[in-house]
């Protein structure tokens, strides 16, 4: 295969921006209301596609999103909006198996239903009727059913629960006798699962009260809180549906162990477990065009949820497994099959990139096909060549088509607004972290900085993460530096990108090599670019990030003017306790606590709260069930006790991420502020 290069997708959006306008800094309004473009589908003859694209209402406080058609076999071709209904929202478009219309969720009835339009100007038409909001659905590609999901009661025989009596109003508590109690930002309802639905189509509409297909299985289906059609698929013929699972109990809140079913696409039978015999993840289901294989991804330890994902293929016929991407040391992030069914297109983080790699369905060979940015969302055509989105810190994704090793770029949904903001200079370093390993970093400053520049050290979460090269729209390093800062970034050990040994080094050692790579980093952004001024810095950082901000609070006590914790751990004890997902603490602490406090106790920044003198800003979501509030609060309480000058931002509607545009705006005003007080630049 040629190699595929991929040019600065900085340069691309600049290069489509309408006639220059005075530029001026980026502003929290700014990031707030980009558009932004999502869930691309293609047409099976590969000549339209279609796109979600959100605009944001700031006086509203919320996106709407409408979908754009775009005709692919004409170059320069526009985009045309489509079944848009004023004050409704339309998303996650999905081709008819025929190509004549698109499906899609719309709340043009007052809830979220299935609609379809036909191409390219047809009206709309409602799909279906049904008792309460779908929150997803794919499409069968012979044309004759959908599968659609959405919380239901366990027991409910159709998706109207028909035969479930409604219950009597005896009080407000709610009960348990289980873990989970909560989720992400929710409550559970005890009763209640998300749960798969399929309906017969006739003459494109939905008929019959729908039918369960998880049988007697107990479980979220796609996964709480983030699956979706990624975790649910059909087979070509249409007689066999695909889906994530994992099967809830008393160990559910500690268990990672999704596994794939398989069951008849009209819920005829039981599922069956494809995935029984690994008690890891397994995820991801994506069948091969001609039927004939099961592409997933597979992790090997049990409760590790960032375990890498490896690429396997099973043969549907015989039940004959093989781990593809055994011998690449990254960990695949999504998986689509190219139109021919020889190989798959994945993407995977690699040193501060997240690209896209083709991979041989055969051999397993893996080739790099983009350089620089993040990709995703991919489409693989007919044709060979490849559709996709592309962000960078320098720009948003944009819609764009890999074709014979180059890079067409097929939308500019901001153009207009890149075009009035100053540009933004993005480098690379490196440099020997803890154990003499290489640490990778990123300086992101104003394009025409002058001078000495005070920084702003970003310490990304995760901790299993990266602060690579791509868009945000809560942590954006570009923002971060419009006002005159250095934004400084460094990917510590326990960041993903670097293979498994690297992301594996964190575990039992949040206060160790991390805080070493973060010194080692600080002082090798100041000698590799002379504007960053080390000794004018605050640090701020998010989940274990904000971990990271206590942390040094107590053990890097000189080291900043000021520090700013987003939803960050105080207390290693409480949070042992209080965090919903405890796979993830138990796992990074070697057990329970009341099986090993030392491991908690030994990382504990409620344990060096004597040490604490550096300004903080602490800041969190009432409705953060993974680091709950109580973190937060605990922390403000001894900055407030030692007489640390500090500042709570509580956000009442807000989880462990600030979502909502006002939201998001007022936490910049709070960030922006807490810098500009400490290093000086408060009015500059």
């Amino acid at each position: 295969m040629k190699k595929l290069l991929l040019a600065s997708l900085g340069a691309l959006a600049i290069a489509q921006a309408p006639t220059a306008v005075l530029a001026r800094p980026m502003t929290a309004e700014d990031l707030a209301t980009f558009r932004r473009i999502a869930a691309p589908t293609v047409s099976p003859d590969g000549k339209w596609a279609v796109y979600q694209l959100r605009e944001t209402d700031l006086a509203a406080n919320k996106g709407k999103t409408d979908l754009y058609l775009l005709d692919l076999a004409k170059r320069g071709a526009k985009p045309v909006a489509i079944a848009s209904a004023a004050d409704k929202n339309e998303h996650d478009p999905k081709f008819s198996a025929d190509g004549q219309h698109v499906y899609y969720l719309s709340n043009a009835s007052g809830s979220d239903q299935l609609w379809r339009v036909a191409l390219p100007g047809g009206a709309p038409e409602q799909v279906t009727d049904l008792s309460s909001d779908i929150a997803g659905f794919v499409l069968s590609p012979a044309g004759d059913r959908i599968a659609v999901w959405a919380d239901k009661a366990i027991d409910c025989a159709d998706f109207a629960c028909t035969n479930v009596a409604a219950k009597p109003d005896t009080g407000s508590a709610r009960t348990y006798d289980q873990l989970f109690t909560r989720h992400w930002d929710s409550w559970r309802v005890p009763e209640e699962r998300s749960r798969i639905f399929t309906f017969a189509l006739e003459n494109g509409k939905a008929v019959g009260q729908g039918m369960p297909v998880t049988g007697t299985l107990v479980g979220d289906a796609p996964s709480k809180p983030f699956g979706g059609a990624e975790e649910v698929a059909f087979s070509p013929d249409g007689k066999t549906l695909f889906f994530a699972l994992r099967e809830a109990g008393r160990i559910e809140p500690l268990s990672t162990n999704l596994d794939i079913f398989s069951v008849p696409a009209d819920g005829s039978a039981q599922p069956v477990n494809l995935t029984d015999a690994n008690d890891a993840l397994d995820n991801m289901p994506t069948v091969s065009p001609d039927g004939q294989w099961l592409a997933y991804v597979a992790m090997k330890r049990p409760g590790y949820e960032a375990d890498r994902t490896v690429l396997h293929l099973r043969n549907l016929a015989t039940g004959e497994t093989r781990a593809l991407t055994e011998g690449w040391d990254r960990a695949v992030g999504s998986v689509a099959w190219a139109a021919n069914g020889k190989s798959l297109i994945v993407t995977a983080g690699d040193t501060l990139d997240n690209p896209a790699f083709s991979v041989d369905a055969t051999t397993g060979k893996v080739t790099r096909l983009t350089k620089a940015g993040s990709a995703g969302n991919i489409v693989p055509l007919g044709d060979g060549s490849i559709l996709l989105t592309m962000n960078s810190i320098q720009a948003p994704d944009d819609l764009y088509r890999l074709r014979g090793g180059k890079l067409e770029q097929l939308t500019a949904v901001n153009a207009d607004k890149l075009a009035g903001l100053d540009k933004v200079a993005v480098k690379r370093f490196s440099f020997k972290g803890a154990n003499g390993d290489t640490v990778w970093g990123q300086i992101v400053k104003p394009a025409d900085a002058k001078g000495k520049l005070p920084v702003a050290y970003l310490v990304h979460g995760g901790p299993q993460g990266s602060f690579g090269d791509g868009w945000s729209y809560r942590w954006n390093p570009w923002l971060f530096s419009a006002p005159g800062y250095a934004a400084v970034t460094v990917d510590f050990h326990g960041s993903t990108g670097y293979g498994q040994e690297f992301t594996d080094s964190i575990n039992k050692d949040w206060g160790g090599k991390p805080l070493q790579d973060l010194k080692l980093g600080l002082a090798a952004a100041g000698a590799n670019d002379a504007s960053v001024d080390i000794s004018n810095a605050c640090a701020l950082g998010g989940s274990y990030g904000g971990y990271m901000m206590n942390w040094i609070a107590g053990n890097w006590a000189d080291g900043f003017k000021c520090l700013i914790n987003h939803a960050g751990v105080f207390d290693a004890r409480a949070m042992a306790y209080e965090t919903e997902e405890l796979w993830f603490d138990e796992w990074e602490h070697g057990g329970p606590y009341f099986q090993n406090p030392a491991e908690f106790e030994k990382w504990n920044p409620v344990n060096h709260v004597t040490n604490w003198k550096t300004p903080m800003l602490v800041i969190h979501g009432e409705k953060d069930f993974r680091i709950p509030y109580t973190q937060g609060l605990a922390a403000f309480t001894a900055l407030q006790r030692r007489n640390v000058p500090s500042r709570l931002v509580m956000f009442p509607d807000e989880n462990h991420w600030i979502l909502k545009p006002k939201n998001s705006i007022q936490w910049y005003g709070e960030v922006f502020d807490w810098l500009g007080k400490w290093t000086g630049k408060a009015g500059k």
